[in-house]
């Protein structure tokens, strides 16, 4: 199971080739985003100069893939990592680390081209498909 970060798809509707040949080489795999990922993508779209089209654009992504939620679970899972990583002296984004969480909680790795920040998480799989 695969949770999309954002660049994965911003890198997919810009039709990076590399991005579309791992989405057919993983065709068969269940896939899903984070309502994290979902609101990144909305803010990007409002901020465009082609709203309407990006929003349905978005909207489209959310009918494709599932929109996972932020649970307490998760949230537990996330205050655990945030107190780890700040005692390592290397803390992370919130909004990656919600997104780190939701894929530890579910047991799924994240599919980044932001493997700088994701590889600190213990204990994540992490894939990048920009990368043959």
């Amino acid at each position: 199971m695969y949770l999309l970060d954002t660049d994965t798809l911003i890198y997919s509707l810009k039709g990076n080739e590399v991005v579309h040949r791992k989405f057919e080489q993983n065709s068969g795999a269940l896939k899903a985003i984070s309502v994290i990922t979902y609101g990144e993508l909305l803010f990007g779209a409002r901020r465009s100069q082609q709203v309407i089209k990006n929003l349905a654009t978005v909207k489209r992504i959310a009918e494709l893939f599932p929109v996972l939620e932020v649970t307490t679970p998760i949230m537990e899972t996330f205050a655990e990592l945030k107190t780890l990583l700040y005692k390592r002296g290397s803390p992370l984004d919130d909004m990656d680390l919600i997104i780190a969480s939701t894929a530890l909680f579910n047991n799924m790795t994240v599919v980044t081209n932001n493997n700088k920040h994701f590889s600190r998480i213990p204990g994540l799989q992490t894939e990048n498909w920009t990368k043959d």
